[in-house]
């Protein structure tokens, strides 16, 4: 698995935090997209997730995750949408091809890629969603992940 460095840019996104099994947050995604066009705010890049927990190790109802999407334009939070800036930082990612549930090995690439070459994680990795599970199938969904990290 190609594990490569690059720099992100600043985003403004909107998000919704959930507690609960992973399998439960895509309605979240057209919650967050309904309100962003409701505001007439632009839809500035692919949906993303972050997972904190690890599914193997906490039981189901749980898990804590925050989704949503990058966005252009003024907005303020709103019921359970949150308005968050994500800096500009540098992150290790690779590219998972296929479904969703076997993104582990891409985790534990970027975590022994980053041990390697020593580099220190800083927070959690994002789930970067490039294409959509209602127009491909589930073994051609490509996911990217990053994990932001620090020279030591």
């Amino acid at each position: 698995m190609e594990v490569k460095l690059k720099k992100t840019e600043h985003k403004q996104i909107a998000t919704i935090s959930h507690v609960g099994p992973y399998e439960e947050v895509g309605k979240l995604y057209q919650e967050i997209a309904k309100w962003l066009r409701q505001k007439q705010l632009k839809i500035a890049g692919p949906p993303f997730g972050w997972f904190y927990d690890n599914p193997e190790k906490v039981p189901a109802h749980k898990l804590r995750s925050e989704v949503g999407f990058p966005f252009e334009g003024e907005a303020k939070p709103e019921g359970n949408i949150k308005i968050k800036k994500i800096p500009a930082q540098e992150v290790l990612c690779t590219i998972h091809r296929g479904p969703y549930r076997e993104v582990g090995p891409a985790y534990a690439a970027l975590f022994r890629h980053a041990h390697e070459k020593g580099y220190i994680p800083q927070g959690c990795p994002m789930e970067i969603y490039l294409n959509d599970p209602a127009k491909v199938k589930e073994s051609e969904l490509l996911t990217e992940i990053q994990l932001p990290i620090k020279k030591q």
